[in-house]
């Protein structure tokens, strides 16, 4: 009965950054490679980055790369997403999800959602 809950949305002038922070129910979080991913209504999710299970590897879209920093704490059951540099274009509803195979993740495959937490970025 995993739960993931998002939040540290919100609306920021272009440049500047957000925190977004997701929390995890349970003793099996450090089992599952974490990420987070965006969309807008009408279009697909997309993959924004993935941490694998012990942090030591991460991955990023390109889209955001240079720009995004995403970290977990296990100890927490928290993951975190640093965006810096924010775009209009970055404007989307933010989503963290969970899967025990990392590889499935930049696929937009996971096990877990969060309900979501929205970021919109004025020009």
């Amino acid at each position: 009965q995993v739960q993931l809950v998002e939040s540290g949305g919100g609306l920021v002038q272009a440049g500047g950054s957000l925190r977004l922070t997701c929390a995890a129910s349970g003793r099996t979080f450090s089992s599952y490679g974490m990420g987070w991913f965006r969309q807008t209504p009408g279009k697909e999710r997309e993959f924004v980055a993935a941490i694998t299970r012990s942090g030591g590897n991460t991955q990023y879209a390109d889209s955001v790369k240079g720009r995004f920093t995403i970290s977990r704490d296990n100890a927490k059951n928290t993951v975190y997403l640093q965006m810096n540099s924010l775009k209009p274009e970055d404007t989307a509803g933010y989503y963290c999800a969970g899967d025990p195979i990392f590889v499935r993740l930049p696929q937009s495959k996971a096990a877990y959602w969060g309900q979501g937490t929205q970021v919109t970025v004025s020009s």
